[in-house]
């Protein structure tokens, strides 16, 4: 399967998550006026009531960076229809999952939420959220008000829509401005570089060129000790796992390798491809190398951000929604490169997206119903896009989205460009990905340790497909 043709992205959940904690953030309009989510029942934000005679929805959410965007959308909403009054609360991304699944199980789910692929088929099967079709505004939206491919993320296997698509993020490569210069290299010198896995290409000769030993020497430099770097070319996340999204999938994609055999909702995964071995032997050979860290190197602790913050490495491969957490980092000047071309010719990034869903609980669905397909309109994408740290779903969204990092003096193109010209590969919505996490965790902590190679994902890839059997 050609995978530049299709779309992808991830949080690579893992995990119903952390257990619930007692701190709830509620928000119920723009001023962002907080209450608290005791153990039993949701507080009106701030004191503020519902209208009467309005009626009542609650919304979820867990980003954080998404709250200020959306709560604005959702006063105007209101002020449009004044039928209707809505709570929004975020939690955190652990927090949000337990208190949801909580949530379904006593029957008290929020009307609407902001779900995620690799939950979404679970909820399905157990039936707490409601299909999508037959309520009249979201049949009214056309599948091509959203950027290409994510509507097809969110159609299950039935045919039937389970979400609306709320934004999209893409894969680029992040780094410190000033310590490319200061190694006499420029943001050109990253922005039309490529990638094989035979020997790295141009990719792998910058990765050398940015890595440095404890004694000064680069990775491209006679003398290199690869035991002993106080650098890496490329930064690591705590941990790898089987969707690679800022990690190996770039590359994969890049070789016109795929995860499974169809498009969504495949039944047998690749991971026994010899294009999917030849990465995995690439890019987990570049810790023999030294110009990329060795299995526990850095923990939660350390995040990718952090280490090019504090310059222990060079290059980060990064999701979108991390954009403003980059440009926040005190003393870093951010600069953001595209993906290196790989054999199939161009960059080709995982595109994944998120999408609002209504829980088969509500008693408000043609309510909730309004609610999400307001926030796909035109004028609550502009809104949100003014306002947000991620990509809307929609062109009007992106492209406001786009001038307001250009306002603060980024070029975030390398992020959009991959969509715009179709460079992606879907993020693999599949059924059991809880299992397939706990199965493949395994392989690649293994192959990171330098234990077994990318021949040896093979048998790890028949455990995989026996649970579609």
């Amino acid at each position: 399967m050609n995978s530049r043709n299709h779309h992808a992205r991830t949080g690579s959940p893992t995990g119903i998550g952390s257990a619930l904690t007692r701190r709830r953030l509620l928000q119920g309009s723009a001023a962002l006026a907080a209450g608290t989510i005791g153990a039993g029942a949701v507080s009106s934000c701030g004191g503020v009531a519902a209208p009467p005679g309005a009626t009542e929805l609650d919304y979820w959410l867990w980003d954080a960076n998404q709250l200020p965007a959306y709560s604005a959308a959702i006063d105007l909403f209101m002020e449009q229809n004044p039928d209707v009054f809505v709570r929004v609360t975020q939690l955190g991304w652990g927090d949000y999952w337990t208190k949801l699944t909580a949530s379904f199980v006593a029957e008290a789910g929020p009307d609407a939420f902001a779900n995620h692929l690799a939950r979404y088929p679970e909820f399905v099967t157990l039936g707490v959220i409601a299909p999508l079709d037959g309520l009249a505004p979201l049949d009214a939206i056309p599948a091509d008000h959203f950027q290409e491919g994510l509507q097809t993320l969110w159609t299950g296997q039935d045919g039937t829509r389970y979400g609306i698509p709320k934004d999209y993020d893409t894969i680029a490569v992040l780094y410190d401005k000033a310590m490319l210069a200061e190694e006499g290299l420029t943001p050109e010198d990253l922005g039309d570089l490529d990638w094989n896995p035979e020997d790295g290409g141009s990719f792998e000769k910058m990765l050398a060129r940015l890595s440095v030993d404890a004694n000064g020497v680069h990775g491209d430099e006679e003398g290199f000790d690869p035991t002993n770097v106080a650098r890496y070319g490329m930064a690591a996340d705590a941990g790898i796992d089987y969707t690679g999204q800022t990690a190996w999938s770039p590359f994969a994609l890049s070789t016109g390798w795929y995860f499974t055999d169809a498009e969504t909702w495949g039944t047998q995964f690749n991971y026994d491809d010899e294009r999917f071995a030849a990465t995995m032997d690439w890019y987990f050979g570049l810790v023999d190398k030294g110009f990329f860290p060795p299995f526990g190197t850095f923990g939660d602790s350390s995040p990718p951000q952090t280490q090019v913050q504090s310059g222990k490495a060079a290059l980060a491969l990064a999701g979108s929604w991390m954009i403003t957490t980059y440009n926040n980092l005190e003393g870093v000047e951010l600069g953001i490169a595209p993906l290196p071309a790989g054999p199939v010719g161009t960059p080709i990034s995982m595109f994944n997206g998120l999408g609002d869903s209504i829980s088969a609980q509500s008693r408000h669905k043609e309510e909730a119903a309004r609610l999400i397909a307001f926030l796909v309109s035109d004028e609550a994408q502009q809104i949100i896009g003014e306002r947000a740290p991620f990509f809307p779903s929609t062109d009007v969204g992106t492209e406001a989205a786009i001038a307001a990092y250009a306002d603060d003096g980024l070029d975030v193109t390398p992020f959009t460009n991959r969509v715009e010209r179709g460079e992606t590969g879907l993020y693999p919505l599949v059924e059991n990905s809880a299992s397939i996490t706990t199965i493949m965790q395994t392989a690649f902590d293994r192959c990171w340790l330098r234990q077994i190679d990318g021949a040896d994902f093979a048998s790890y890839n028949e455990r995989v497909n026996a649970l579609f059997d």
